[in-house]
């Protein structure tokens, strides 16, 4: 298979299995790449037991229940990722927008394993973008020890920051409570970056959407820009 065929069957398969699990898979499931990124957008993915409990306002018990679903389906998925494209599949980020109705499943993979079109490390954006990241980040944490950023298709940005957990996390995480302060960072991460951020002014385009995740062990954290 070329690698258009085979982004299509890993996006074909993902939209597989989320269906045999929870019963209903997306209205779409579509993949880019960069040399290092795999990136699955998910459209219109919203089981009917999760919208009654968004309808009730229980967020924190959908994002429980779809992080523990979504675990057990990235097992599989790595498997058919590396068996398909020739790659080892080394870290897997997601996110979801329930506003939005929209989802992303990123697997980072070990460099120059497969012949992929690079993703865009130099572009016009660059500098602004990560400025306005570390910015934020400041006031929501503190500024990353290393920042880098990639422009993964004409529309997908994705940053990576490193160092960027304060002393009182680390507590938290090694206390038990990383599931809890991830559900937490994640929520007030994207209202930040929705309200305070300027993004549009950056890519001088509409932002779609934002998504974050954040690997504590490796203390790295990716937040993924969609744009119109």
């Amino acid at each position: 298979m070329g690698k258009t065929e085979q982004l299509k069957h890993i996006s074909s398969y993902t939209s597989k299995l989320l269906r045999q699990k929870f019963g209903k898979g997306p209205e779409s499931c579509h993949a880019s790449y960069g040399s290092r990124y795999i990136v699955l957008y998910l459209r219109k993915f919203i089981c009917p037991m999760e919208e009654v409990l968004l309808a009730q306002n229980q967020y924190e018990t959908v994002t429980h229940s779809r992080h523990t679903i979504i675990e057990t389906i990235l097992v599989e998925l790595k498997g058919v990722i590396q068996v398909t494209m020739d790659v080892e599949v080394l870290e897997f980020y997601h996110d979801w927008s329930y506003e939005n109705n929209n989802g992303i499943i990123v697997a980072y993979v070990q460099d120059g394993q497969a012949d992929f079109a690079p993703e865009e490390s130099d572009f016009p954006e660059k500098t602004a973008l990560e400025q306005e990241v570390s910015r934020l980040s400041f006031q929501l944490q503190k500024l990353p020890g290393t920042i880098e950023s990639f422009k993964i298709s004409p529309k997908i940005y994705i940053v990576i920051r490193y160092e960027t957990l304060v002393y009182i996390e680390k507590a938290l995480i090694h206390k038990g409570y990383g599931k809890v302060l991830k559900i937490t960072k994640n929520e007030y991460e994207k209202k930040l970056l929705h309200s305070d951020g300027r993004f549009e002014q950056i890519f001088g385009n509409k932002v779609t959407d934002i998504f974050c995740d954040e690997d504590f062990s490796l203390d790295k954290a990716l937040t993924i820009f969609f744009t119109k």
